[in-house]
């Protein structure tokens, strides 16, 4: 494990699985975000972020938590040997998202770049969540399971299993 992609649904507590890891593994933390937006919560040029985000995938090792373009996505999909997909249902993932706005008025969330309106991000995640069963479907697992065929994917379907995760995979 020195490539690690984590990905999924808005809310999902990828931050701070990411956090976890990369702390038990000593493996650097990259959160997508923080290199996708700027300051003031625009996002950053295009060709600015590819270039940042292949830098990273041509490091020797890193976790990269987040989505980020589709091309790019696809790109750390293939780079990366280990997949973690957190996919945790969605009545869940509505809570902690609106969980991190309660606590994001008074604490900046794990992640969250610097200037970005947390109100503005909650209601984009709740767009996003919206739409989310027309990507994260069983095609999409299809595609998961391909690309996984010579590294480890790891599917977090619920609370325990992401609370548990890092103690179980990390030696």
């Amino acid at each position: 494990m020195k490539k690690v992609a984590i990905f999924g649904k808005p809310g999902g507590g990828k931050s701070t699985l990411s956090k976890h890891l990369a702390l038990a593994a000593g493996i650097k933390l990259h959160a997508l975000d923080l290199i996708l937006y700027e300051k003031n919560g625009g996002l950053v040029e295009r060709k600015i972020y590819d270039q940042a985000h292949e830098k990273l995938l041509s490091s020797d090792s890193w976790i990269i938590d987040g989505f980020g373009p589709m091309g790019s996505f696809n790109k750390r999909l293939e780079a990366a040997d280990t997949l973690v997909y957190v996919d945790l249902p969605y009545v869940i993932s509505y809570w902690l998202v609106t969980k991190r706005f309660f606590k994001g008025i008074f604490v900046k969330p794990e992640g969250w770049p610097d200037g970005s309106s947390v109100l503005k991000g909650t209601l984009e995640s709740y767009r996003v969540l919206k739409r989310c069963p027309a990507f994260w479907n069983d095609g999409f697992m299809k595609k998961l399971e391909q690309i996984s065929t010579n590294k480890p994917l790891y599917v977090i379907r619920s609370l325990a299993e992401l609370n548990s995760f890092v103690g179980k995979h990390v030696k």
